[in-house]
């Protein structure tokens, strides 16, 4: 048991760590907590399956190492990690807005899968007491394929983000020029409206303009016909004299 729990610890401490140091520019300062706190779901994985598994062999006469009993507590023990893993993953991703949330599935998937065929092809070399991992060479290829697939689904979790950062930035930059664009057009139709405003009353002006000289006119056409054009009769009287 020994041998499986060392090899568990180096495989996914090893990819959880080469994630993390991948992710933290990316997500900031939750990145800091990704090896945290997938270690500490890792753990409680452990906790939960060891109780469930030890009960299937004590009581149900489960077999570990003969098919199809194996399988089935491969499968039990997948599942609950899975949850776990993937529950913590999203916790962290879903406070980013550039990350997408199905990462967390498919990393643990990957994760799981991965290390299910490392023990299935090195089954040979681990033992359920003894030693931790009998053979650095063993010990080697869980610690390099921990490397490995961390730094393969972290990079691409990276480029990932990088991706959405530049369409985030895009769309920000479209969201930036159509504002402008709506303030320009707004700001040209309030000159025009200010154009036909002043247009307007310039109009008016030179109306009551009009309207006054032509009331002036009449009023002074009336007051001549009136009273008559005095000036023209003081001629006449002086031409007589």
């Amino acid at each position: 048991m020994l041998d499986y729990l060392t090899a568990n610890i180096a495989f996914w401490m090893t990819l959880f760590g080469v994630q993390e140091s991948l992710l933290e520019f990316r997500l900031g300062y939750l990145g800091r907590y990704w090896f945290l706190a997938i270690s500490a779901s890792l753990l409680l994985s452990f906790l939960l399956s060891a109780p469930i598994t030890i009960t299937l062999i004590i009581k149900f006469g489960v077999d570990p190492f003969t098919f199809p009993d194996n399988v089935i507590l491969c499968a039990i023990a997948a599942v609950i990690f899975g949850v776990m893993l993937t529950f913590s993953q999203w916790l962290i991703l879903r406070q980013s807005e550039m990350t997408p949330r199905v990462f967390a599935v498919i990393n643990t998937v990957v994760g799981i899968i991965i290390y299910f065929l490392l023990v299935w092809i090195n089954e040979g070399t681990l033992e359920w007491s003894g030693n931790p991992i009998n053979g650095w060479k063993t010990a080697l290829v869980f610690l390099a394929a921990g490397a490995i697939t961390g730094g393969v689904t972290g990079k691409a979790l990276d480029f990932y983000c990088e991706r959405v950062e530049r369409r985030l930035i895009q769309i920000e930059r479209d969201r930036l020029e159509r504002e402008t664009r709506e303030r320009e057009r707004i700001e040209r139709e309030r000159q025009e409206i200010e154009k036909q405003e002043i247009e307007k009353l310039e109009r008016e002006a030179l109306e009551r303009k009009r309207i006054s000289r032509e009331i002036a006119l009449e009023s002074e056409r009336k007051w001549y016909e009136e009273h008559g054009d005095d000036d023209f009769d003081y001629e006449d009287d002086e031409d007589e004299e």
